[in-house]
């Protein structure tokens, strides 16, 4: 019998950067002036508080972050989403996390960049990291402008998993027809977890942690 193939997927924020690209985003964007301070940073930091601590509205979640993107249209944004990797994600990218995924690639892996993050943002870095494919959430645009709102489902917690499996149909094939591994340091992608053959905790939240240690999952270090 054929070993079966391997799938590799990662989760973005926190696992494979150090750092959350909708937090840096933000920042970035009330950097230049091109979000209101007096607006936007407590919101921003009372969000990722929440989403690490696993107890902010999924919706919710994806909202405030896509609504950032409202009004403007793809190549408006370009320079800047251009600027904000290099400047704000690739030196937030260990080597060791380049390492690894290279490691997957070389070894002819199925690789998967799966963040909740929006696609917009994340794109750019999904092809620094070298991987092909990317699971994120989607937004809407009318008349080539992005209207701040989400498209389909939000590729968060238990969304992760229906989008995975949505992808994996689309290709004909299913998940268990595959060996597979996920990376995450977030309780938040516990769903996910769950649902693949190996587990790995990376630099993982307080929650995600103990969760990993009764299970006996192993946990990388990268930052």
């Amino acid at each position: 019998m054929n070993p079966l193939p391997k799938l590799a997927l990662f989760d973005l924020d926190h696992t494979l950067l150090s750092g959350d690209s909708d937090v840096l985003w933000c920042d970035f964007l009330m950097d230049k002036g091109l979000l209101a301070r007096e607006a936007f940073a407590a919101r921003n930091a009372d969000m990722a508080a929440r989403y690490q601590a696993g107890t902010v509205g999924v919706q919710e979640f994806a909202d405030f972050y896509v609504g950032t993107l409202a009004g403007r249209t793809a190549p408006q944004w370009e320079p800047v989403r251009q600027e904000f990797l290099a400047t704000q994600v690739v030196p937030r990218i260990p080597q060791g996390a380049l390492d690894l995924v290279k490691r997957h690639l070389d070894a002819g892996d199925l690789v998967v960049l799966t963040t909740a993050t929006n696609r917009y943002i994340t794109e750019l870095t999904a092809l620094f990291l070298g991987i092909e494919h990317l699971l994120a959430t989607d937004v809407e645009s009318v008349d080539g402008a992005f209207t701040g709102r989400t498209h389909g489902t939000l590729n968060m917690r238990e969304g992760k998993v229906a989008r995975l499996h949505q992808w994996l149909a689309a290709r004909g094939h299913t998940l268990d027809r595959f060996k597979s591994t996920a990376y995450s340091d977030s309780i938040n992608d516990l769903p996910l977890l769950q649902a693949v053959n190996h587990p790995v905790a990376v630099d993982p939240d307080p929650q995600l942690a103990a969760i990993a240690g009764s299970a006996g999952w192993p946990v990388l270090h990268l930052h």
